[in-house]
Order: C-alpha cells, then sequence, then structure tokens
C-alpha cells in the first residue's frame, strides 16, 4: 500500500444504504459508485453515529459521539476549538479542502424550535446561561448562515474551517442552495432567484409528494453540477503539487425537496418504483406509539423538516425523485473518477463514499426522518476503494459506523488520531486480516424539535448488535426490540413480549456498556495528582 495516499471522501445527504446500486437495489443503477466499489470494499452494516445532519457530520469530522463533541441537535455548532481529522491532517502535511456542503454550523436565520424550559427566578444573564457560557463568543459561529451570505456580498468562510484550508460552500438544500454557489450561479444567470423555488417551478402536475416541484435551473446550473465543477478544477491544481491532498466533496443532494433538474426529473418512473414492505404491511395494532400517533395526525407537518405520513403513491413519487437525485449525482462521481484517471491521480488515491443519515422513503408509511432508527434511516452506504486493491470487489457485514471515519483515514494516512477520539480504524476489515470491527453500535438522538404529539424534543438511544436493535426514549418510556435476522422490516417489537424478557435484559446491558465506553476520556491528565 502507498504510504502516504490522497484521499477524496464523497459525501450524500439523506441516502440509505440500499439506495446504491452495489448494495442490490433492484430498480436504481449507480455505475459509477459501482465503479468506487469494483476496487474496494463495501460496508453493508454501516451506522450513523446519529440519523440528524449536523451531529453526524461533526462526528465524521472529529470521530467523537454527539454527546462529547457537543452537536447534539441540529441547530448546535461545532466548536471552533474542536479537533477534526483534518486538523490532524493538515498537521501531518496534507492539503485539505471542502467542496459542497458543511453544516457544521447553522444555515438558516431563524430561531430555534425548541423552547428553553420555563423556570422560577431571575434568569442568569445572557453570557452565563449555557455550561460553556463563553463558548459562543470565541469565534465566529455564524459563517453558514443564509443571512451572512445573503446580505454580505464580501463575506467568506474564515479559513481554516476546522482544518480546511479551502472552502468552497453550498449551504441548504434542493435547487435553494446558497454559499458560494449562488454567487457562481448569479455570474452565470442575470437573475439566480428567478429560477429557483416552488413559486417559479415548471409546470408538472403529475406529482402529490409535498416538498416536490419542477425546477427551472437547468442541469447545467444546478448546485451538484457546481460541485462537480469546482471539484474538478481543485483536482487539476491539486496534481501540480507533490503535497497529499484529502479532498472533501460533500453534495447536499438527495434531500428534500425533491427537485430533481432537466432530465433527472423524469428519469425514473414512480410507477416502477419499489414500494417499502413495512408500508404494505401496516397493521394499526402492531404499531408502535410514535408510529401510531403519527399516523393519527396524517396531514400534518407535510411542508416541514420532521417527518410525516405518506400513501403507496407519495412513496413511490419519493423515491423516483429521489433517484433522479442520485443518479445526477452518480454522473458527477463518474466524472471526477475520469478526472483522477487522466490526471494520475488515481494509483495513489484513496475514495470514500459515504452519507450522513438514510430516510424513512416510505418505511412504515413515513418520509423523512425521526428518532425512530429503523434500518433505513440509520444505515447508510460506505465504501473504501484502495488504488491498489486485490482481489476485485469485497463485501463486509461488519458492524461499524460514522464514527470510525476519522481513525480509519488518519491509520491510513500514518498519523495517530487525537487522545479522545473514539471509534476505531476499519484497515484491519478492509485489509481482509479481521472479519469484525465492533460487537455493537451505539446511537444517539436528542431531538430539535417536539415530535410524536409531544410539547418537548424526544431523546432516543439505541444499541445494534449482529442480529438485534434494542431503543429507549425519554421522557417517554417507550421501548423497542427488534430480531433483525427474523424480522428485517422491524414490524414485531419484542420488548414486552414474555418470551424475550432474557433477550432484553442481555441488550440493555450492552446498551449500557457501550454507553460508558464512549463516555469522554479527555482531556488527557496533565500531571499526578
Amino acid at each position: 500500500m502507498i504510504d502516504r495516499p490522497n484521499f477524496i471522501l464523497i459525501s450524500t445527504d439523506q441516502q440509505r444504504a440500499d439506495h446504491v446500486g452495489s448494495y442490490g437495489n433492484p430498480v436504481l443503477r449507480t455505475p459509477s459508485i459501482d465503479r468506487i466499489a469494483e476496487n474496494g470494499v463495501s460496508f453493508d452494516r454501516f451506522h450513523v453515529a446519529t440519523p440528524i445532519c449536523m451531529p453526524n457530520r461533526a462526528t465524521i469530522m472529529t470521530g467523537r459521539m454527539p454527546s462529547l463533541h457537543g452537536v447534539k441537535r441540529n441547530g448546535v455548532p461545532l466548536r471552533l476549538d474542536s479537533t477534526t481529522v483534518c486538523d490532524l491532517l493538515s498537521a501531518g502535511g496534507y492539503r485539505t479542502a471542502l467542496i459542497g456542503k458543511s453544516h457544521l454550523q447553522t444555515m438558516t436565520d431563524l430561531p430555534p424550535q425548541m423552547e428553553r424550559e420555563a423556570v422560577d427566578g431571575t434568569p442568569p444573564p445572557i453570557d452565563l446561561r449555557e455550561e460553556r457560557h463563553k463558548a459562543w463568543s470565541e469565534g465566529p459561529y455564524d459563517q453558514e448562515a443564509l443571512d451572512r451570505w445573503r446580505d454580505d456580498p464580501a463575506h467568506v468562510i474564515k479559513l481554516p474551517f476546522y482544518g480546511f484550508d479551502h472552502v468552497e460552500l453550498c449551504t441548504m438544500h434542493g435547487d435553494m442552495v446558497h454559499g458560494d454557489y449562488h454567487r457562481w450561479l448569479a455570474e452565470r444567470t442575470e437573475d439566480p432567484d428567478s429560477l429557483r423555488g416552488p413559486a417559479n417551478a415548471l409546470p408538472d402536475d403529475r406529482y402529490t409528494i409535498p416538498q416536490a416541484y419542477r425546477t427551472k435551473v437547468p442541469e447545467e446550473l444546478y448546485p451538484t453540477r457546481y460541485i462537480e465543477e469546482r471539484s474538478l478544477a481543485w483536482l487539476d491544481e491539486a496534481a501540480e503539487s507533490d503535497q497529499p491532498f484529502m479532498l472533501h466533496c460533500s453534495f447536499p443532494d438527495p434531500h428534500h425537496p425533491f427537485t430533481p433538474p432537466g432530465h433527472y426529473w423524469d428519469l425514473y418512473d414512480p410507477d416502477d418504483m419499489p414500494v417499502p414492505e413495512s408500508l404494505l404491511k401496516l397493521d394499526e395494532s402492531k404499531m408502535t406509539p410514535p408510529v401510531r400517533q403519527m399516523h393519527e395526525a396524517s396531514g400534518v407537518n407535510r411542508q416541514s423538516t420532521v417527518a410525516f405520513t405518506v400513501n403507496e403513491r407519495e412513496a413511490r413519487e419519493a423515491i423516483a425523485l429521489t433517484y433522479g437525485m442520485i443518479a445526477m449525482i452518480d454522473d458527477a462521481v463518474g466524472r471526477l473518477l475520469d478526472r483522477l484517471d487522466s490526471l494520475g491521480l488515481r494509483e495513489n488515491t484513496v475514495v470514500i463514499f459515504t452519507s450522513d443519515h438514510g430516510d424513512f422513503m416510505g418505511d412504515h408509511g413515513l418520509m423523512l426522518k425521526a428518532a425512530l432508527h429503523y434500518q433505513g434511516l440509520v444505515r447508510v452506504p460506505f465504501i473504501w476503494s484502495e488504488p491498489d486493491h486485490a482481489g476485485g470487489p469485497r463485501r463486509t457485514e461488519a458492524l461499524s459506523g460514522s464514527l470510525d471515519i476519522a481513525r480509519t483515514i488518519l491509520d491510513r494516512a500514518g498519523l495517530a488520531p487525537s487522545y479522545g477520539m473514539q471509534g476505531q480504524s476499519l484497515m484491519p476489515v478492509i485489509r481482509g486480516e479481521r472479519q469484525t470491527a465492533h460487537e455493537a453500535v451505539l446511537i444517539e438522538e436528542d431531538g430539535h424539535a417536539p415530535a410524536f404529539g409531544m410539547t418537548v424534543p424526544i431523546r432516543a438511544r439505541s444499541v445494534i448488535s449482529d442480529r438485534y436493535r434494542l431503543s429507549i426514549y425519554d421522557p417517554e418510556d417507550w421501548v423497542e426490540l427488534y430480531d433483525l435476522k427474523e424480522d428485517p422490516l422491524e414490524m414485531r417489537n419484542l420488548a414486552d413480549d414474555p418470551d424475550y424478557q432474557d433477550l432484553r435484559a442481555r441488550m440493555f446491558e450492552l446498551l449500557s456498556r457501550k454507553m460508558m465506553t464512549t463516555v469522554d476520556e479527555a482531556p488527557f491528565p496533565l500531571a499526578r495528582a
């Protein structure tokens, strides 16, 4: 193996593991992602640390669980003094670049969706309201905010940005992406805002799924094409240097609103889309309380960012449009791989493909995401492709996850992790030296908005072993226990079944041990006491 390889981390947003061709999807084909898999290892049981955008992206960057890096929910920026994988790569002599979506800081200019707890007494002054009350005064935490990019023509990302020494930023989703992309778009059309959003959409009355519209933005001006173009330009420049690099190519799609441009809108026919079996087999008598509540409130929050219910037709439409967005990304990835080849970079570049979390996409009659850790939401693609990988494509069922990405990259670069970085290197599995990685994986989730008919956000913790998933919730006393081998659709909750109480106890012990082993060990002692 090459001692100091380059790295390209290609990430998508809200893409399930089964929404990749190499993972056996019967309809969606992803030839470019399959090209990556042909020369690498595909992890079939790769899980997020949390199925929420900002917290899991922070985990990918820091190699730490959300409860440690502090981004416990959307709307909390990652502290600027966090040690990231790119900080360590940069210190180790690597050039580092981010082109596309970051979402390590808040992108909107909207207030939080949750309210502070009402307590008696005189409240503390604003600068003492948080446990780490100085955190938000130590640096600019509005660098990704929509109003900064919209109102200040001179606004740029302050570098280095979480270890990246080059950033070309995309914020938001669909055809409403802002940041550096918006300025690029404004250079190519007189009135970019006349092309974007549902008010300017092209007529098409075939779709009924909420948050879907046929964008007027042409393919050549869509955010996916911007990320492709700018990534190719950066690679051209990098090829002229002997310095190794890390390029994070981060696509905001697939994500709602569903706006694949041009021919990608029509690329897949909803009538041909596979409907999740759990939607077709819905049984109200067997629904868990949160799922039942959501179906009883059908029609609520269908234009928001939280989960809502869908019927069979709507699920088919959402899947078709999502596949269109994925296909456009796959075409862009193909051109990136071609450029690596033409520049002679592929022979010393590790290519990694993953996503920050999944999507219900019709599972159990639901769309988007919420604190329900079904496999479609928490299991994402992860492919690691070595330039000199021998033996053709290989697949593994080693339990692993986003928490392992940072240490794996550092291990491959010959660099030690920082103290307190969690997860473990997957290189022994990638090299074929081991068949397993973790006994179980832990998933944390702290909601940022009330859901399931509650007035406060819900918290959830899950542990997933080689066969079972146990989930607990707060403030409700819900417990879920599924046999993923016998019940892969997660339709039969065994938590209260008398025949499974021993298993429930063992899984609770496993959850406790995983939570204990992911408690922060940093900082390292400065001296003896």
